[in-house]
């Protein structure tokens, strides 16, 4: 084992950690929402990082197969990333209002996608789920609900 790799004992074997990738990373353990590449670019510069934008996608991507970022696609299509709470796979419930996330394990789904996987004929086959809606707060808080008001 090298002192690289010890010094490092969370980070997955084969993933290279460099500076980059540790500023982005410590901005993302220091936020608990899902942030666009653009908004932890503007982070990263707040506090004094030279990144650029290409450099912070490449780092995410690079983060996220790693499966140290959860990456989730919000209604416009804009890529969200948020640090990986759970090594386990897991989907997302998101609130299009307020962002607002719960993780969701989907052992049905899984094994729906496994079922169906088998019949065609795939193998190591990989999915992403995600949910959208509105929450309980915003729903009672939107003009024009009926809810508590």
């Amino acid at each position: 084992m090298t002192a690289r790799a010890e010094a490092d004992p969370g980070r997955p074997v084969g993933v290279r950690s460099t500076a980059q990738k540790r500023a982005l990373a410590g901005v993302l353990a220091r936020t608990t929402t899902f942030r666009s590449a653009q908004e932890l670019h503007a982070a990263l510069r707040e506090e004094g990082q030279r990144m650029g934008l290409t450099t912070v996608y490449n780092q995410l991507r690079a983060l996220a197969d790693a499966g140290m970022v959860d990456v989730l696609q919000a209604e416009d299509g804009e890529a969200l990333y948020r640090r990986c709470g759970t090594p386990s796979h897991h989907h997302h419930l998101l609130c299009r209002v307020c962002g607002r996330t719960v993780l969701v394990e989907g052992r049905t789904v899984e094994r729906w996608a496994a079922r169906i996987a088998a019949h065609e004929g795939f193998v190591d086959v990989a999915h992403t789920l995600e949910f959208t809606g509105t929450c309980g707060d915003c729903s009672r808080t939107a003009p024009g609900s009926s809810v508590g008001g």
